[in-house]
């Protein structure tokens, strides 16, 4: 049977922004980041290569032909609650203030349990940040910082280790 792994515990990090490169990214790319983690994480969004869809309408054989096109890794809409003093979310909320990439890591809470050092498994991406909004709510919630994250990368997994 699979193990399942929860969402809790999991963390997310920002790293000084960096230059896109010609092709795809991979782990070799973010070694010398210094990463922030964004704390307070509350809700975390979905992120993940998706084809666009090409449709050819052939009128001989009256059916549309469908390809894939060129892949999208989305958009990572994440929610943070409010801390001011946090240095993750002062990074956040500078990044959304140019027009430059910047790295993240999401760190998954899926570490061996055993091992000399364990290690969680990583996802790491190049991102604009297009929103860093805060927004209220009902009278018994926080106040949220609501983040959106335009994926200009490939997503590159790092996996889960024992060592």
């Amino acid at each position: 049977m699979a193990t399942l792994y929860p969402v809790a515990g999991c963390k997310i990090y920002i790293g000084p922004a960096m230059d896109l490169p010609n092709g795809d990214v991979d782990a070799a790319d973010f070694t010398s980041v210094v990463w922030q983690e964004i704390g307070k994480w509350t809700q975390m969004g979905t992120f993940g290569d998706a084809a666009a869809l090409i449709t050819t309408q052939v009128i001989s054989e009256a059916r549309d032909i469908k390809q894939k096109g060129t892949r999208n890794a989305g958009q990572m809409q994440n929610v943070f609650a409010v801390d001011a003093a946090d240095l993750g979310q002062i990074a956040l909320i500078a990044a959304e203030k140019t027009n430059l990439n910047y790295p993240i890591k999401v760190e998954l809470n899926d570490k061996p349990a055993v091992g000399a050092a364990p290690k969680n498994s990583q996802r790491l991406f190049l991102t604009l940040v297009t929103s860093a909004q805060e927004a209220g709510g009902a009278a018994n919630t926080v106040q949220s910082l609501n983040s959106t994250f335009e994926i200009n990368s490939n997503i590159v997994p790092v996996a889960a280790s024992a060592t």
